[in-house]
């Protein structure tokens, strides 16, 4: 018996008729079984967004071989990725460890299909953390005027270690304009609110002072526009007016380190498309 492969196949295109029937009929060709396949047409944007996983004894090249025609036929963005590949991940933090901690742990435990080859930070205070998990750590100091230099010092870090997705663990640096159209759509935030309320910097001790009922954390997608990225993935919990602002962060953290474990997670299993300033997830 042939050994069979699993793989995860992604698209996004204008939406008209036949794009299932065609995809499927592709996949057939190249003697896949579907195993499992979501689609979505938006009637804001007009785009089609499907995700299928199929095995097959063809190899990668022989499924795109068999995809291109379609693909090219109805405009498709598209991607093609073996089932649990492990996505190679940079980890950028600063002094909170809560959301790292997390990450990593989940990483370790096999919970997220990720591959970590290096933490970047900019302060030293989670350097034994990431010795303890054993993946190297690299200080690169941001102030404004070095800012390009570090930026630079990242990107070449991101290239030599063939990293596919940057995560922002509370990583307290406005990214510049250019690594955010560098990085899109391969950059994931943990925002400390509900999106789009209290956007910026101390934004529990915002809704704090609007006296809110839930606070919550927003994972997405960065963009040079400040907290305004394709939103992933939101969690809230309730609050009171008996709580303090240092309450709220304290209560918070682990909505931010889960809301932002999930959002990895469904990026990494290919489960995230982009349409303009909005995510359809399959999950």
């Amino acid at each position: 018996m042939t050994d069979s492969t699993a793989f995860v196949v992604t698209l996004s295109c204008p939406d008209r008729p036949g794009i299932v029937h065609a995809v499927a009929g592709a996949l057939l060709g190249a003697g896949c079984n579907i195993a499992d396949s979501q689609q979505y047409g938006s009637p804001t944007t007009g785009n089609f967004f499907m995700r299928v996983e199929a095995t097959t004894s063809s190899t990668q090249a022989e499924l795109a071989a068999a995809l291109r025609p379609v693909a090219e036929s109805f405009g498709m963005t598209w991607h093609i990725n073996p089932v649990g590949r492990k996505v190679r991940t940079i980890i950028l933090c600063s002094k909170d460890a809560h959301c790292l901690n997390d990450l990593l742990f989940q990483q370790r435990t096999g919970t997220l299909p990720i591959e970590v080859p290096a933490i970047v930070s900019n302060h030293r205070d989670l350097e034994e953390l990431a010795n303890f998990y054993g993946i190297p750590f690299h200080h690169i100091p941001v102030t404004p005027e070095t800012k390009p230099q570090a930026e630079a010092e990242l990107l070449k870090l991101i290239a030599e270690h063939d990293v596919e997705l940057t995560v922002l663990a509370r990583y307290m640096q406005v990214l510049s304009n250019d690594l955010c159209t560098e990085l899109n759509g391969k950059a994931i935030n943990i925002h400390h609110s509900f999106l789009p309320s209290f956007k910026g910097a101390k934004p529990y001790h915002q809704a704090h002072a609007r006296g809110v009922k839930i606070i919550g954390a927003t994972a997405h997608y960065v963009t040079a526009d400040l907290d305004e990225g394709p939103i992933i993935e939101q969690e809230v919990i309730r609050v009171d007016h008996a709580r303090t602002a240092a309450q709220f962060v304290q209560m918070g953290r682990d909505v931010e380190g889960r809301t932002l474990a999930q959002a990895v997670q469904w990026h990494a299993e290919h489960r995230v498309l982009l349409d303009g300033t909005r995510t359809v997830v399959f999950n």
